[in-house]
């Protein structure tokens, strides 16, 4: 059979493109191997989809060339996705930070996009695996596992190769350099880093206790949620500090970045005096962890018992800890992959390969990676959008 259009990937981006190139009037298929379209949608932001953020802005997402996601974030913003969901009747809200979360479930976004491909006249096929890709005069043709298929135009939207259980892989990769185009290194990003032996036998005991830090490394910054793991840091801040450490690299953690340690530990020393020192800071960061700082400092005793050099050792501590994390929980738990299709092979107006006419890339496959919190939602709507215009 012979399409306009094939997308392969039934994921944000994929079914995005499909409802603009439908809405041109092209006949437009999807495939995916998955029983369901949509599984990374449905799992993301606890169920409930962070499908956009209030405050989409170009530094907020990594590439080796940072300007390229401008155009289509440009035409086709954070606003025109929430009008969709509007349209569509999907109660939301904003959780914190600008982030943008169904009410009810990440499969009302599922079913407004499916909704839209079918009033477009895109289809889809499921449990359909693509074996071989090949140009061919006027286009391309698709080996699948359901037979041969022809199409003039070509969109890769196979995502990267976050969460594997999720039927990730790295297919979109290898039709990128099938076709000559250079690849920008990959790895997890996103992802809860993990410590060396020596650096756990201190820290595991801290498991489950969590903090509003803020964790620096590499020039980037975040002042969000951290949580002590079994294997090392999680929480919103080391998600997004991750996409910026490399191996080799320290983090420097503020453990109570929303208090000022020595102030707080100055004044109530001359109100409450006979509090022990660990219980004083207790009062401003977990127990556990109060109790650990104390005793790496070597103080003891009480509050009184401290001069002003003890406390700003503590509060050292407290807000310029340093720790080098010796690798990441990998793609198994990375909500993202770091890298991808080079910009510099793609139109950033159409996201069309400059050398393969008819062959597009889209969403997460391309080296264009977003902070968490909708950013990467916007990226693929974004960039799906751009691609339906034109495939």
């Amino acid at each position: 059979m012979t399409w306009d259009v094939i997308i392969i990937g039934a994921g944000a981006a994929g079914m995005m493109c499909a409802i603009e190139a439908g809405r041109r009037g092209r006949s437009v298929l999807v495939l995916d191997h998955a029983k369901a379209a949509g599984e990374k949608i449905r799992i993301s932001g606890g169920g409930r989809c962070n499908f956009t953020n209030f405050d989409i802005q170009p530094d907020r997402f990594l590439s080796q060339n940072p300007r390229f996601a401008l155009s289509a974030l440009k035409r086709y913003t954070q606003w025109d996705f929430i009008a969709m969901v509007d349209a569509a009747g999907i109660p939301w809200h904003e959780k914190t930070l600008g982030q943008l979360f169904c009410d009810r479930s990440a499969k009302d976004v599922i079913a407004m996009l499916l909704g839209a491909m079918d009033d477009a006249g895109a289809q889809l096929r499921l449990n359909t695996s693509v074996e071989a890709v090949a140009q061919r005069e006027g286009g391309f043709r698709i080996e699948t596992s359901a037979g041969a298929l022809d199409c003039a135009a070509l969109v890769i939207a196979t995502g990267g190769k976050s969460i594997p259980k999720m039927g990730a892989t790295g297919f979109g990769y290898k039709i990128a350099e099938q076709f000559g185009l250079n690849l920008i290194e990959t790895r997890p990003a996103l992802v809860p880093l993990t410590f060396a032996e020596q650096e756990l036998a201190r820290t595991k005991d801290l498991a489950g206790a969590s903090v509003t830090a803020k964790v620096a490394c590499n020039g980037a910054s975040f002042d969000e949620g951290l949580l002590f793991t079994h294997r090392g840091l999680s929480g919103p801040s080391v998600l997004q500090i991750s996409s910026y450490w490399r191996e080799g690299d320290l983090l420097e953690v503020d453990l109570a970045a929303v208090a000022n340690v020595g102030e707080t530990l100055k004044t109530a020393r001359a109100s409450a005096g006979r509090v022990s020192v660990k219980n004083a800071l207790a009062r401003v960061i977990p127990e556990k962890l109060a109790a650990q700082v104390v005793a790496e400092v070597g103080l003891e005793g009480n509050l009184a018992d401290q001069n002003n050099a003890a406390i700003d050792r503590l509060a050292d501590r407290v807000h310029r800890w340093q720790i080098k994390p010796v690798g990441s929980e990998g793609y198994r738990t990375a909500e993202v992959t770091l890298g991808g299709v080079d910009t510099d092979h793609l139109d950033a107006r159409t996201m069309e390969a400059k050398a393969v006419p008819g062959l597009y890339f889209i969403g997460e496959v391309v080296d264009v990676t977003g902070w968490l919190g909708g950013y990467n939602f916007q990226w693929a709507w974004s960039s799906g959008w751009a691609a339906g215009q034109v495939c």
